[in-house]
């Protein structure tokens, strides 16, 4: 795991510029506290392509249907399907 005070991403640019090119995030702190994480687009675009799937289906289907439910409705409805998740 690389970690390396925030300074190094103005200091020594390359070197974590290298580190995000071989797939490995580099965990850049501030004052000795975790502060942001650099990641290559692939690595990012790895990450998040699942996430984007799934809400364009979202919105696909939210096309298909007028229906809408409140924030409560909703995670009432995820609350259900963990719950009936944890009994499989």
């Amino acid at each position: 795991m690389e970690i390396r005070p925030i300074s190094d991403l103005r200091n020594k640019f390359t070197e974590i510029e290298d580190v995000v090119k071989e797939g490995q995030p580099v965990y850049l702190t501030k004052n000795g506290y975790g502060s942001m994480v650099v990641l290559s687009l692939e690595e990012y675009s790895r990450l998040t392509e699942d996430i984007e799937v799934k809400l364009d289906e979202a919105d696909k289907m939210a096309s298909l249907t007028k229906n809408r439910l409140s924030h409560q409705e909703l995670f009432d409805n995820v609350r259900e399907g963990l719950k009936g998740n944890k009994d499989e």
